[in-house]
Order: C-alpha cells, then sequence, then structure tokens
C-alpha cells in the first residue's frame, strides 16, 4: 500500500465532492475509503425527487444526484475502496482501515477530509419506556429496509418526530399500502422542511399531532401499540391526556448526530451545539491538514449545500498538499448570539475571503417576522429580514470581504432580533 497526498474518510455526497474537487485544483494521489459497499452515501436509499436543484438546475432522486458524483470520480481516475471501514485517524494524518481484501493497513497522507456523514438517534437516546418487541425503528433503517432490501416494515404505524426523514417516509409507506396513524411532534411546529410537511403530510391526509409525544410501548413479540400523551407549553407531559394508539410499528425521526468518533481521535476540537468539529473559512479544523464537510460538521437539510461545503474544503486541501496556502496572523472569530444555536465556520481569515463569505447557522426556535443581524465587535454590520425562521431549516447570510477587511483578533457575531414595525 503506497501513501497519499489527500485521504477522504467517506464516500457520500461530501467525500465525493471534496475529493473531485481536490482533483480538479491539481491533487493526483487521492483515495476515497467508504465503508459501505457502494460509492453514494445515504443518497442510494433516498429514491424521491427534490435534489439537485441547486447544483445541477433539475429535480433528480437521489441514486441520480450521486450517480453524476460517482460518474466524474470514475472519469477523473480518482481511487477508492469500498467496503472499507477506517478504525482509526491520528493528528499526524496516519489513517488505519479494514476490508476483506487488503486486510489491516496503515497510510500515511499529507491531508485528510473528514466526511464521515451522521446518524440517526435512537430508541435509547430519547428513553421511551417498553419492553424491545420489533418493530421498532429509526426511520433511515426504515427507509433502507424498503427502498433498498425490499421489506415491509409494518402496516400500522405511528412516526415520533417530524424529521425530514420521518416525513418522507411517511409518505413512502402510504404508498406502499400501509396506514400512517399520525407524525408527532414535541413542538408547536414540525421539525422538518416545509415543503416536506406539505408533500409528505398534507397532500396525504396524514395527521400530524403537535405537542404530542409517545410515553410507551406496548408488546412483546412485536409492536401492539403506543401510549401517546399531550404536552404543555414546556414540553411536559398534561396529566389525564394519556391515550392508547393501536399500530404495528413506531418510525422514529428525533434527531442527527454528526459521525465524529474519529475526528476525536485526531485531537479534532468539538463544537458541543453543532455536535461537528471547529473549522476555520476553509473548513479546516484546529488539527493542521485535518478538513470536516458535510454533515459530519454540522447537519444540513439539502445535499446541494453539503457539495458545495465540501467542495470548499476540497479546494482547500488541494491548496493545503501544494503549499499555497499560507497562514495569516489575522482571525476573526464567529460566534453565535441571542437565539442562534450555532455557526459555521467557527473562524475565518479575512486574507482568505475574496469576495463574500456564507455563514451557516440554526436559530434556537421559531421565530416570525425577525431580523437577522451580523455584528462585528459590537456594530452592526448587515441584516436581513426573514419572515419565518425555525431550527429545523438552516439559515445562510453573506458577509462582503470589505465588511471584513483590516480585522485582526476581531469577533463577529450573529443574532435574530423582532422587527417592531411589519412595514418597516
Amino acid at each position: 500500500m503506497r501513501d497519499y497526498d489527500i485521504i477522504v474518510v467517506g464516500g457520500g455526497p461530501a467525500g465525493l465532492a471534496a475529493a473531485i474537487e481536490a482533483k480538479k485544483n491539481g491533487v493526483d494521489s487521492i483515495l476515497i475509503l467508504e465503508r459501505e459497499i457502494e460509492l453514494g452515501g445515504i443518497l442510494q436509499q433516498c429514491i424521491h425527487h427534490g435534489f439537485g436543484l441547486h447544483v445541477f438546475n433539475q429535480e433528480l432522486t437521489g441514486p441520480e444526484y450521486a450517480e453524476n458524483f460517482i460518474n466524474e470520480t470514475k472519469e477523473l481516475g480518482i481511487e477508492y475502496k469500498t467496503d472499507t471501514m477506517v478504525l482509526d485517524v491520528t493528528d499526524d494524518k496516519t489513517v488505519v482501515f479494514v476490508n476483506a481484501v487488503d486486510g489491516y493497513q496503515t497510510l500515511k497522507a499529507k491531508s485528510v477530509v473528514l466526511a464521515m456523514g451522521c446518524r440517526e438517534n435512537t430508541r435509547g437516546a430519547i428513553g421511551i419506556p417498553g419492553s424491545r418487541p420489533s418493530g421498532v425503528l429509526t426511520a433511515g433503517a426504515a427507509q433502507r429496509l424498503i427502498n433498498i432490501e425490499g421489506y415491509m416494515v409494518g402496516r400500522q404505524a405511528v412516526i415520533m418526530g417530524t424529521g425530514d426523514i420521518g416525513l418522507i417516509m411517511a409518505r413512502r409507506l402510504t404508498l406502499e399500502g400501509a396506514s400512517v396513524k399520525a407524525v408527532m411532534s414535541r413542538r408547536t411546529y414540525p421539525a422538518g422542511l416545509m415543503r416536506n410537511v406539505v408533500q409528505c403530510l398534507y397532500d396525504y391526509n396524514i395527521p400530524m399531532m403537535l405537542q404530542h409525544t409517545v410515553t410507551k410501548i406496548h408488546g412483546k413479540e412485536r409492536v401492539e401499540g403506543v401510549t401517546i400523551v399531550s404536552l404543555d407549553e414546556n414540553r411536559k407531559p398534561i396529566p389525564g391526556s394519556e391515550q392508547y394508539m393501536e399500530c404495528d410499528t413506531l418510525l422514529l425521526s428525533v434527531g442527527l448526530i454528526p459521525e465524529n468518533e474519529l475526528s476525536r481521535k485526531a485531537g479534532v476540537t468539538m463544537d458541543k451545539n453543532s455536535n461537528g468539529p471547529f473549522v476555520n473559512e476553509s473548513r479546516e479544523t484546529n488539527v493542521e491538514g485535518i478538513f470536516a464537510c458535510g454533515n459530519v460538521l454540522h447537519v444540513h437539510d439539502v445535499v446541494d449545500f453539503v457539495t458545495e461545503e465540501s467542495r470548499t474544503a476540497g479546494r482547500a486541501a488541494a491548496a493545503y498538499v501544494l503549499d499555497r496556502a499560507p497562514a495569516s496572523a489575522s482571525t476573526i472569530s464567529v460566534t453565535p448570539g441571542k437565539d442562534i444555536n450555532y455557526i459555521v465556520p467557527h473562524t475565518i481569515d479575512p486574507e482568505k475571503v475574496e469576495e463574500e463569505i456564507e455563514l451557516m447557522f440554526r436559530v434556537s426556535e421559531l421565530f416570525d417576522d425577525s431580523r437577522i443581524v451580523v455584528k462585528k465587535d459590537g456594530e452592526t454590520v448587515k441584516s436581513k429580514k426573514k419572515a419565518r425562521m425555525y431550527p429545523g431549516e438552516m439559515e445562510m447570510i453573506k458577509i462582503k470581504s470589505d465588511i471584513l477587511e483590516g480585522s485582526q483578533n476581531s469577533n463577529l457575531t450573529v443574532e435574530v432580533e423582532e422587527v417592531p414595525d411589519k412595514n418597516e
């Protein structure tokens, strides 16, 4: 086994886009390591439409979107290994992996791109009482079973959580002839994209129960039903509101967690709010030469945005390998202010921003008729009115390079402000 200039951990949409971009920017020695038996990541099981509107200006299914990048990867001659598990990544950019063909191998890289994606929260993460019958699955597991393995997961389903995968699976189960009794959210609003609420629930008359949750799972061998309860404004169960709902399947769509076990092994500093690494404008972590992009960095709503972010990481990794990215003494820290959960990137080198830089973030609650405000060292430098913002949809705002000029050890803060006058 030879060493490589760039090793990309993950062959999903993030890893493929980063590898392709690095190749186009002058690096030939690239290896992609993917644990599944084929490239493409989660897109291979997302057979619904809605992908590619930003990157390709056309509506594609997940496999079609992935195929474009897989074909380009092969055309460019980028080396990849599938059915390969990466066991370790170190701060000196040593990568350890194992597969059935090569066995246990240790490689060295000049740069590493972390693109491992994310995983779903499980029943254990939210602590639903009851026994452990069959029929309790995450929404993503059910999606794979139906769309790839060809197994029907149940006939009467309740879906806990209104994440996008849960909404999409409500429609998918209905199309396969199942009855979806309800899709429940603990909040007063759904967590997923509004287009999925409309297309997957409203268009199919699937009930959505806001301020409700599952408090018990019934059944020993197979799910027989669930107890659901109404929640008050503090998301606490209301005594006496319990009701039994018969079902044979419970799908959980209760959040995603970036897969950062390897990142931590490499000594990467983590953001406890996003559960992803701290990165600069190039998506480089605190460990020099190690970059992160896609859902391993922060959970995205739209795969097109994963692609755009990963291209940034790929270009930066190539520049690092080719010694075209000199360090700068100027650093601007970017911090979440009032009602902001997290922001990416966490730091900016103003000398590396050519025209503008895009900040990506999520708000903490539902806001109507509000304003995003960006402050530099306490002074407002940009504001943008928004009719509606909520945690389920990622927000973005672009900052012009001239705002960053002359900055050294400055601070950018993003926060939410109410708009006092709608006619303002």
